[in-house]
């Protein structure tokens, strides 16, 4: 099974594995979003988007949407 930033719990680690750049602001991937950063999901907003995330440092909200294209390695 595929783990991507949408299956992550609140507090959770996860390296980025592959990312889907077609479907990926390219300011998603300048703001951090690269393989080998570690994001952190910090909190869900009402209904689980946007969900608020920690990648190396900066703090980025985004849809569920795109978080279902960033395949990630759980940690910790």
């Amino acid at each position: 099974m595929i783990t991507t930033i949408a299956n992550l719990k609140i507090g959770q680690k996860a390296i980025i594995k592959e990312i889907n750049a077609d479907n990926i602001p390219l300011k998603l991937q300048e703001m951090g979003c690269l393989p080998g950063n570690e994001v952190k999901l910090l909190q869900l907003a009402p209904f689980d988007c946007p969900m608020y995330l920690m990648v190396n440092g900066t703090h980025l909200a985004i849809r569920r949407n795109i978080a279902t294209q960033i395949e990630v390695e759980i940690i910790g």
